[in-house]
């Protein structure tokens, strides 16, 4: 079964605290960060504090990110040396402009792994895009390497780049939205949101998050654990599309037990793109706990 990223919750990676316990607000992924949540003057403690929180906590099913510093920064290989050698599942990079972005922490994870013992390419990789020749670059970006797994939208660098801000409506950040899930989708990768900052506007956050939904991303950065049930309430299928779902998988099963090419529910008929929608329904409805395959 693909994994969900309906939600990938940012955390400090200096807050013990919060790293700690960060695995009960039922976020799909954990994003660590190393970058601008750190003050340059506790980097380092930060670094440890995240490599020993990968080795020793039990963080369950959740997927853990790591946020690291770039290359072009006196941190960035020791950051990408300590979570590989702690087993992160993914590394994200910040402020991913070009293909070459990707190749050069890519040679760097690949060393570790090597060095380390890991399996060379079970570290994975996701990109922050956060500028307009980033945006430009989405698609070249999401085909770099076979270890990415997402791009992801960073909107407070990327607006301001536009000389601009963001608007209650977003319309300042469609075409960078639309361009980067085009770039993701014909890549075959994931697409994330940028994060809503004002976690106290819940009906603004719900409409972002209702616009991104019906757009086509896989999920959205969080920074708050009261942000993370909204999304998956939002990203949830409804009872009605359950029971749509589930009658053209029958539908397509039967049609292929009995050698039909032609899928047909309640007399209208149906081609391979609806039964991957239908599919793609009762795979996150399974994961919210309100379908089970049985049924």
């Amino acid at each position: 079964m693909e994994r969900l990223r309906r939600t990938m919750m940012f955390l400090p990676a200096s807050n013990p605290s919060m790293v700690k316990e960060a695995f009960i607000y039922g976020a799909d992924s954990l994003m660590f960060d190393l970058e601008d949540a750190v003050a340059l003057s506790e980097k380092d403690s930060a670094r440890f504090l995240i490599y020993n929180a990968l080795k020793t906590i039990n963080y369950g099913n959740t997927e853990l990110v790591v946020r690291i510093n770039g290359l072009d920064t006196p941190f960035g290989r020791d950051d990408i040396e300590a979570v590989v050698r702690a087993g992160v599942h993914i590394i994200r990079l910040p402020k991913t402009e070009r293909k070459e972005d990707i190749h050069e922490v890519e040679t760097v994870i690949e060393e570790v792994e090597r060095k380390c013992g890991r399996e060379v390419g079970s570290t994975k990789m996701m990109a922050a895009i956060e500028s307009p020749i980033g945006v430009i670059n989405a698609y070249e970006i999401a085909k770099a390497s076979k270890r990415l797994i997402g791009i992801a939208l960073g909107a407070e660098d990327y607006v301001t780049n536009l000389k601009t801000k963001r608007y209650p409506d977003g319309l300042e950040l469609l075409g960078a939205r639309t361009q980067i899930l085009i770039a993701a989708r014909a890549a075959g990768i994931n697409a994330l949101d940028t994060v809503y900052s004002d976690v106290n506007n819940e009906e603004g956050f719900r409409r972002e998050v209702e616009l991104i939904h019906q757009l086509g991303f896989d999920g959205k950065s969080v920074i708050n654990p009261r942000q993370i049930k909204p999304v998956h309430e939002i990203y949830t299928p409804s009872e009605k599309e359950i029971s749509k779902s589930i009658n053209i998988i029958r539908a397509a099963k039967e049609a292929e037990e009995n050698g039909l090419g032609v899928i047909s529910v309640n007399g209208k008929m149906v081609d391979k793109p609806i039964v991957d929608r239908a599919e793609r329904i009762l795979q996150l409805a399974a994961v919210a706990g309100v379908y089970k395959e049985a049924e």
